[in-house]
């Protein structure tokens, strides 16, 4: 399978839980523990493959992504953190779906920044540093 695709699939199946995880209502608390508990194993194992195969590979090709590959792994430090709070967290807490509306907040905010991304990759700024 292309590494791509496979990343793709990854985000796919992410997608689709947080999905469930919206439509499951207020008082799905098995449910939604059940859903939280799968996404944040996809999550995991997602973060995990990237920092130990993708990230390096990058580096290896292309040496000037290193200040890339650095914050992406930093980024996934801040979501691995609130991973592992959601992790121990009753669903009965107001914080359990807070951690859920955060992700989705930031999810708007990547698929808002889309349409403005340039295509050419010499253009991404890392591209340059």
């Amino acid at each position: 399978m292309d590494a791509i695709v496979l990343l793709k699939d990854d985000h796919r199946t992410v997608e689709k839980l947080f999905k469930e995880f919206e439509q499951a209502g207020d008082c799905a608390y098995k449910s939604k523990r059940r859903i939280a508990d799968k996404a944040v194993e996809e999550l995991t194992v997602h973060a995990w493959i990237e920092e130990k195969i993708v990230y390096p590979a990058a580096r290896a090709a292309v040496p000037d992504t290193t200040d890339h590959v650095l914050e992406s792994v930093e980024e996934h430090h801040v979501v691995l953190w609130m991973l592992s709070e959601l992790t121990g967290l009753d669903p009965r807490d107001e914080r359990f779906d807070a951690g859920r509306n955060r992700l989705g907040e930031l999810g708007e905010q990547l698929a808002a920044a889309k349409p403005d991304a340039p295509h050419d990759p010499l253009q991404v700024p890392s591209a340059h540093e």
